[in-house]
Parts: C-alpha cells; structure tokens; sequence
C-alpha cells in the first residue's frame, strides 16, 4: 500500500475533524451574553470555569479546527450596531472591528492601549464562546517559534499558524507598490494580494480601508515584511520589554519607545503579516485578519509575564498619557500646552456594541486576568528569554 502524502493526511485529517465534530456535539448550543457579574467584578460570572490559553501549535488537529470553524461560524452571527454606527457591518466579527476602527485613535499610543487591547481580545473569546458554542482553547502565537536564530524566511512561512488547511492561510501574492504608495513602503514586504488558501481564503473584510464603515467589501490580503518578524518579533525585543522597570516604560517600548522611530513588538506582528496592503498593516481595521486575535493574546501574555513577575505591586501598576502620543504629558491646545489627563484605573474601557459584559468597565477590571476568568499554559520569564536572545545574538 503506497504510503499517504503529507496533503492527503491533512485532508483525512480536516475530514476525520468534522466527522467528530458533528457527532459528539463539540460545539455546545449558544448561550446569551451574561449581565456583567457581581458588583465588584463585572466579569464574576465568566470565572466558573476558568480558560487557559495556549500556543497554537499545542492544540490538536481537532482543536485547530474547531477553533477556525468557530471564527467562521461568528461570520454568520448578525451584527448588533446599527447603519448609523457602521453601515457596511455583517456580523457580530464586523462588531468588533468596527468599535476598533472608531477609537483608533483614543486606544493607540496611550496608557490603556494594553488594557483596552486585553479586554477586545477577551471580548473575542467570549463571542466565540457564547454566540457560537466554542469549547476549547483560545489560542496565541509564540512569535520566538518562528523567527531568530537558525530561522529563515521559509521557516516563518511554513509556519503551522500559516498552514493552507489548518490554519490562517499564508501570504497573498506580491503586488507592486507605485512610487507614491512605495514612499510609506514597509521593508522587507513580499506580498500584498487575498490570501489564497487556509480557513480565511474567502473571508470577506466588510469595513475600512482606513476609518472608512462604508465598506466596499474586499478579500482578506497578506502582505508578510520578514525585516519586521526578524527584527522586532525576536527574543531580544521581547526581553527589552520585559527588563521594563514600571508599567510607564514597558507601555512604550512595546511601540518601539521611548524614541518610536523604531518599532516594538506591537508593531512587529501589525507589519510583520500585514505590511503595506495587508490588513493587519492597516492601523484601523488590523481586526479584520483573523490572526489579529493571536498576536494580541501573545501580546496580553508578555503584560501578563511582566505583571507576574512582581506581582501584587504591578496589579496596580498603570500610567501614560490618556492622549495619543502624548508621552510628555501635555497637549497641544493653542495659544498654551495644557496638561492632559493620566491614564488611571479609574479610566473606562467601552466596546461599544461589541460589549458582552453590559455594564460599565475600567482598567482595574482587568488588570488582574485570573478575575476576567483566563490564563495561559506558560509564562515568559527573563532567564529564558535572555538564554533566546543570547542564542539569536550568537548567530
């Protein structure tokens, strides 16, 4: 008997998923969103059966799928914000990417970038969880399993996050900037077209491009910059991050701070998969590529590392500017500089119609992630990520 290729074993594998998949019923029957919990935690009543996230390559063939096909499965969920709020949305997916295009610029280089970041993700796993049933893991990406020493651009793209049947999909095909566009190029692009394969090749993207709601509908693109992954995706960029003295410091080095004419690890992952004509590359609407949602889980875990590893005092460690950018703490508001405002526990968080909590949210709420009902399966820790670093800088 001739011995399955790799492809057909994926397929029986795909195959062998979905028979399990609508025989034993993995998909519990969608439950509504809750009430908002206790007075003192509005995410008490998530926390009866806490989640634990894990690296995609740890879920199983089975789980990988079912977590796509969930994703999916959101697609067909109608959406809850009216045409006055975004016109061209479908979904309860077009719900989430809406509420980020509308603070793009009220949640973006400012102190509660993180904890705005962490509570959208949060809200994602919960829409999967309670619209379409979703019971396993929520997963992140390792960015240090793809990149650094004795990595090469093939081994990011045969990454299994990339994967053409279980997994995300890869890179679109390379598009040719015009001059005016290849003046804001990002290096190192290689792609810019609809993605061609994977669990998203005919997603389509309904809001944006840029703070547009109006759509015109267009594909999912990738447009993968290596000069990104390799250079700000790499251990030593994460250790930078994590050696940050207070919560002011590790804020903005993960945006490439305190000089920002470089990028962090944010940035990193944005252009890294989306580029210049990707969708993750675009600032407003980066929600609308599905691996958004792993880049940000593994993003909550560097903060989650860090809070841990001076835990209680970092439970309460927050600050920065509540104005874009404005790191300096004053704004600019003619004929004087006026002092802005601090990010504080005390400042409101709000998905707008994406919402499942239904009662109002701050930054103390989530601050401690065990109380919003997740962890993850592993921690980064300095000793690790500086043997990494150390490995990648001998290279």
């Amino acid at each position: 008997m001739a011995v399955m290729s790799v492809t057909c074993r994926r397929i029986m594998s795909v195959v062998t998923a979905l028979l399990l998949l609508c025989s034993t019923g993995v998909f519990t029957a969608p439950t509504p969103g809750t009430s908002g919990g206790s007075s003192s935690n509005p995410f008490a009543s998530y926390c009866t059966r806490p989640s634990v996230r894990k690296e995609w390559r740890s879920l199983s063939l089975l789980e990988r799928f079912q977590y796509l096909f969930a994703v999916n499965a959101l697609f067909s969920v109608p959406n809850r914000s009216p045409d006055s709020f975004a016109a061209s949305a479908k979904n309860r997916y077009d719900d989430l990417v809406a509420t980020h295009i509308n603070q793009t610029f009220s949640v973006h280089y400012v102190g509660h970038f993180l904890p705005f970041h962490r509570y959208m993700t949060w809200t994602f796993e919960q829409m999967l969880r309670k619209e379409v049933g979703y019971t396993g893991p929520f997963p992140y990406w390792d960015w240090h399993l793809d990149t650094g020493c004795g990595k090469n651009q093939q081994t990011f793209l045969q990454s299994p996050i990339w994967d053409p049947i279980l997994g995300f999909g890869g890179n679109g095909p390379y598009i040719q900037a015009t001059p005016a566009q290849a003046a804001g190029a990002v290096p190192g692009r290689s792609g810019g077209g609809c993605v061609q394969d994977g669990a998203f090749k005919n997603m389509k993207v309904n809001l944006g491009p840029g703070a547009t709601v109006n759509g015109p509908p267009r594909c999912l693109s990738r447009d993968f910059s290596f000069y990104f992954t390799n250079r700000y995706l790499q251990c030593n960029q994460t250790l930078a991050t994590l050696k940050a003295a207070n919560f002011y410091l590790f804020d903005q080095i993960v945006e490439g701070g305190p000089s920002f004419e470089l990028s962090g690890v944010h940035g990193g992952g944005h252009y890294g998969i989306g580029g210049l004509f990707g969708i993750m590359g675009d600032l407003y609407v980066s929600p609308g590529d599905p691996s958004f949602w792993l880049h940000h889980a593994n993003l909550d875990r560097v903060w989650w590392s860090w809070q841990q590893m001076n835990w209680p005092a970092r439970k309460t460690d927050i600050s920065g500017p509540s104005v874009i950018m404005d790191y300096n703490n004053f704004k600019v508001n003619p004929p004087v500089l006026q002092k802005s405002a601090n990010t504080t526990l005390s400042t409101p968080l709000d998905l707008q119609y994406a919402d499942m909590v239904n009662g109002p949210i701050t930054v103390g709420n989530v601050m401690d992630i065990t109380q919003m009902g997740y962890t993850y399966d592993k921690l980064y820790t300095i000793a690790d990520v500086t043997t990494c670093a150390n490995r990648n800088a001998a290279c």
